[in-house]
């Protein structure tokens, strides 16, 4: 067995492997949502679909790829810290389209909610994780412990996202007791 660049990292082996399993197992689940959205008879608009769901696929993924960075055997810390340094600088960077794909969504309006956990504490997380990455070989434990909440804090923002999405769906299309269309449903169908 290949022994980790650091005695500290072999500690947060047992974390990495809970965190990185959970998000691919909660990458595949939200596939089965998107199929299942995609069999109701309304379709979203696909501006919102890519500021609003991607996202969510993207930050799990990106929980994994920092699981598995933070998990492998390098031969050193600088080279784990420049890949973690690459995994948050793209995390950025990718926050920023959302931010302009949330921005031009024609079909719904982010009220704050959406943008705290949208937007916000996504550029939070990554923003650690390139902090985590400045710091490893300085400040090992105290990064380790960033980089950890960081990808703790995607796999949290995911799984609201992915609720958040699930049940804005299936409460805008869901009749009132009156048999008409929620409220949702009939801006949606003016926007449409």
């Amino acid at each position: 067995m290949i022994e980790p660049a650091h005695p500290l990292l072999a500690g947060w082996e047992s974390f990495y492997v809970i965190v990185g399993s959970s998000a691919a197992a909660l990458t595949g689940l939200q596939f089965v949502v998107i199929t299942l959205i995609a069999q109701i008879e309304r379709r979203s608009n696909q501006g919102e679909l890519a500021a609003f769901g991607t996202p969510t696929v993207v930050h799990f993924c990106i929980a994994l790829l920092v699981s598995a960075t933070v998990s492998a055997p390098w031969s050193s810390l600088y080279s784990s810290a420049l890949a973690l340094g690459l995994i948050g600088l793209g995390g950025l960077g990718y926050s920023a389209v959302v931010i302009r794909r949330a921005r031009r969504a024609m079909g719904y309006k982010p009220v704050f909610e959406d943008w705290l956990w949208h937007t916000i504490l996504p550029v939070i997380s990554y923003g650690s994780i390139v902090g985590s990455a400045l710091a490893l070989t300085q400040a090992l434990d105290n990064s380790l412990f960033f980089a950890g909440a960081a990808t703790l804090l995607l796999v949290f923002i995911g799984i609201h996202n992915a609720w958040d999405t699930v049940t804005y769906l299936a409460t805008s299309r869901l009749p009132t007791r009156d048999g008409e269309p929620s409220e949702a449903r009939r801006a949606e169908e003016t926007v449409v």
